[in-house]
């Protein structure tokens, strides 16, 4: 008897709970905008994130809420975003594409390595190992890291085992940033075609033992273009806050370590720097 009482109650509770949820199932429940829907499909669903949102269903909704335009999104095509502004009555827009750009030019051509790592092919594996045996501390390990995490195949190795990025398909979600163990890539508007090819911060010639590219700290380009670009720990740096469509900089940098990036990607350096001829990877260095 006692057992019959315990399962009658035990169902009956069942019940009232199992009411409950639905009564207030209906009475909280809110209905979604079937736009939110509809928006999402003309997205491109590559919830890079390059829009600032997390995904393209948060950026849907926000679309349909108003609170931000279709050109936000720089991973759709132009046509994609006339047809979302088109459909919610509301202007395109526009957002200045923004891409991953390497301060590192160290191929194996022209930086030499101290140490031969043998470990896992993996650069955060190799940073591990006294900062993974290049020569120049501050340099890229060139085991593609930043390759094999891109979901957009927007970087690829070169011969000299450089990371190249290939700037129509980025979508600057930010990956490469935060896989690169020696903070090389940052996200940056394609206009910044004025850049620094360098994180090296040790002042000098001796720099160029270890790295042919690298940036000495001469000051040349801080001279020719005061106030846009300053030496700052020893390394030229960029203010993109003025304007900055000049190559000025770039003419008399002895190492090539201050470029021009075409719109093509093709990277020009300045009249005074030393060309670039071995294609051969540089010995390693003695210990």
């Amino acid at each position: 008897m006692l057992v019959i009482t315990a399962v009658a109650a035990l169902g009956g509770l069942t019940l009232l709970l199992a009411t409950g949820l639905v009564v207030a199932n209906r009475t909280l429940y809110v209905e979604e905008d079937p736009r939110f829907d509809e928006v999402e499909d003309m997205l491109p669903h590559t919830n890079c994130g390059a829009c600032g949102y997390p995904g393209c269903r948060s950026f849907a909704e926000a679309l349909v809420n108003g609170d931000v335009l279709p050109g936000k999104c720089t991973v759709s095509s132009g046509d994609d975003r006339a047809d979302i502004a088109a459909y919610l009555g509301v202007d395109v827009g526009a957002e200045e594409r923004r891409v991953a750009r390497l301060a590192c030019a160290g191929g194996k051509n022209v930086a030499r390595n101290h140490a031969r790592y043998t470990g896992y092919q993996s650069c955060r594996s190799a940073a591990l190992v006294a900062g993974g045996g290049k020569g120049c501390f501050w340099g890229c390990l060139g085991l593609g890291d930043c390759e094999r995490i891109c979901d957009f195949d927007a970087i690829i190795m070169d011969a000299q085992n450089l990371p190249v990025v290939i700037e129509e398909l980025c979508t600057a979600c930010n990956d490469c940033v935060e896989v690169c163990p020696k903070d090389l890539f940052s996200i940056h508007p394609a206009s910044h075609r004025l850049w620094v090819a360098c994180k090296n911060l040790e002042f000098g010639d001796d720099i160029l033992e270890d790295c042919e590219v690298g940036c000495t700290a001469c000051g040349r380009c801080a001279k020719d273009a005061p106030g846009l670009i300053s030496m700052q720990d020893n390394l030229a740096v960029v203010d993109y806050d003025r304007a900055h469509g000049t190559r000025l900089p770039i003419e008399r940098c002895p190492t090539g370590a201050i470029v021009w990036i075409e719109e093509d990607g093709h990277v020009i350096k300045g009249d005074e720097a030393r060309p670039t001829l071995r294609h051969s990877s540089l010995p390693e260095a003695p210990t």
